[in-house]
């Protein structure tokens, strides 16, 4: 039997004779020497497979390692089901609960009557490193629902229970066990506790990081940065959740169900103006004149930033708002990526010099022209924008270099006030299913392209893996630098966006790359109910920024 094979992302696709049934793994295990990472999953006819699936007909098989987002989701759930393992395995049947990304890692609480002991973090550790030594399969299972259900209240995981309760259409359940002990996990496991050796865990404050490879070096723990402001944003989230009683998505699907969700809607609102109103007091009570926001794609930076100023104004500052992308340096001089094409994400691309000249001469009272960039003609344009500012007005700054240090470097620090933004979701679907954030991101950005730009859900991604590379290289790096964490996540709002991007995604067919990709993301979104009528939103909200009727985006 003849198959089309590919061994890496920017491999090459070749045709290899092989046995028919014979599994994916073998496929690797044959090529292991060739390849430079562990391959965690493969894409068979666009459709993402674990590696003990059978090839039993002429295909197209694509190898995956932790550099692919999915490959990358798949080698933290086998690490998060290891890790489970181990915990029990050392102090107990106790609850653990794989919470939110922070540290370059996952953030994970064990519920146990006392402080967890750096002694006892050590032993899980040690304890994981057992099993992956033994090479344990990751044994694969399935049952219909009323028997699923009843694995779970053995294991006493009630939040899966709910969620499958309120799923009808459920017919069957995927488990994966480890030594003994069951657990449901909505995506896919490597074979076997041998694929997931790359880890560490750290004792954190009340919990424990459970470290792992980023994509760009799948074999290497990254070096350990204590992000405390990300922590204290994941913590403010949590209390938020807990005030608006939705700790898994099964308490916002009952809150749908029940109508409670117009209430839900208002207060996460009210929440978000309260945050924006405390950190233009901030700004006041500091003195502060240059006010610098950046965040990844789909952050909702525009309407955050349009907030601010109206909180500003209410403080009495009349504020500047600036975009950094007027200061674009002139078409013929941007400089090119690694492929010969213009990197217009590139700090380079900016005229920071007469940026950091511009902005230093607005606070000492002048009147600059500053330029206007005209994407036509690649050129900045002058005389249309003569400006000048009081002593007291402050200039409010969105761009995604903004918390880059080299792009203000001439302005004096003590009028900088940095601001990072990011939806850092905190809703998750039980215990130990999280929503990875850049999901939510995509999801945005999908349903936004899709309405502003024309664009379908294929190309939004399609196009995603560079976005991701360009914000781990000019926007991640740099979060740590910000004066505050802004959260411009919604606890409801996967359930508007889902009423938007279902029928997106449900348009790409099988025989297109981004299948597996949409499949994947429909796959999670069946566990949301969907809010239909979402008129009570106001139109000055962050999500206005995505599905339309906002009145800071034409």
């Amino acid at each position: 039997m003849k198959i089309q094979l590919k061994t890496s992302p920017r491999g090459e696709w070749e045709e290899v004779e092989v046995e028919k049934g014979i599994r994916v793994e073998q496929l690797y295990k044959e090529r292991i020497h060739e390849l430079p990472y562990t391959i965690i999953a493969a894409k068979v006819d666009n459709e993402f497979q674990d590696l003990s699936f059978l090839l039993n007909k002429s295909c197209k098989v694509e190898l995956l390692d932790i550099r692919t987002q999915a490959a990358n989701l798949i080698y933290q759930y086998s690490l998060s089901l290891l890790y489970i393992k181990a915990v029990k395995d050392c102090i107990g049947d106790v609850r653990v609960e794989i919470q939110n990304s922070l540290n370059k890692g996952l953030y994970t609480e064990i519920k146990t009557p006392d402080l967890l002991t750096e002694d006892q973090v050590k032993s899980i550790e040690q304890r994981m490193r057992e099993l992956v030594e033994k090479d344990i399969p990751f044994a694969k299972g399935s049952a219909d629902v009323e028997e699923g259900i009843e694995i779970l209240k053995e294991e006493g995981l009630v939040e899966k229970i709910r969620l499958l309760d309120e799923n009808k259409d459920l017919k069957k359940i995927t488990f994966y066990s480890i030594g003994g002990y069951k657990d449901f996990f909505y995506g896919l496991m490597v074979p076997s506790t041998g694929y997931v050796k790359y880890f560490e865990l750290k004792k954190y404050r009340r919990g424990v990081l459970l470290r792992f490879p980023h994509p760009s070096n799948p074999d290497e723990i990254p070096p350990y940065i204590d992000e405390k402001k990300l922590y204290q944003a994941f913590g403010e989230q949590t209390r938020w959740d807990k005030l608006l009683d939705v700790n898994f998505v099964a308490d916002l699907n009952e809150k749908i169900e029940s109508g409670e969700y117009r209430e839900l809607i208002q207060l996460s609102e009210a929440l978000h103006e309260k945050k924006i109103a405390e950190i233009a007091d901030m700004i006041k009570q500091q003195g502060k004149r240059i006010v610098l926001i950046a965040g990844p794609s789909s952050s909702g930076k525009t309407t955050f930033a349009r907030r601010l100023c109206i909180q500003l104004k209410v403080n009495g500052l009349n504020p500047l708002y600036l975009g950094t992308d007027d200061y674009f340096v002139e078409r013929e001089e941007t400089p090119l990526d690694e492929n010969g094409e213009k990197d217009f994400e590139n700090l380079g691309s900016l005229d920071i010099e007469l940026f950091n000249k511009d902005m230093n001469a607005l606070l000492a009272g002048q009147t600059v022209d500053l330029p206007t960039f005209d994407f036509m003609t690649g050129h900045k344009m002058y005389g249309r924008r003569i400006t000048s500012i009081s002593k007291e007005q402050p200039i409010v700054i969105e761009g995604i270099h903004a918390l880059n240090e080299r792009l203000t470097t001439y302005i004096p620090k003590e009028e900088k006030f940095k601001i990072y933004i990011s939806p850092l979701t905190q809703l998750n679907i039980d215990s130990t299913n999280r929503i990875p954030t850049t999901d939510e991101r995509m999801l945005r950005r999908m349903v936004r392209d899709n309405l502003y730009r024309g664009h379908n859900a294929q190309s939004t991604i399609a196009s995603w893996p560079k976005v991701r590379k360009g914000e781990d290289k000019n926007i991640f790096p740099y979060s740590n630098e910000a004066d505050v964490f802004f959260n411009s996540y919604h606890v409801y709002e996967i359930a508007v966006l889902k009423k938007y991007a279902e029928p997106l995604l449900e348009q790409i067919t099988p025989d297109e790359s981004e299948y597996a990709e949409a499949k994947r993301m429909l796959d999670f979104l069946r566990f949301f109910k969907t809010i239909e009528d979402d008129s009570i939103i106001i139109n000055n909200s962050i999500i206005r920024e995505f599905i339309g009727g906002s009145i800071f985006v034409e």
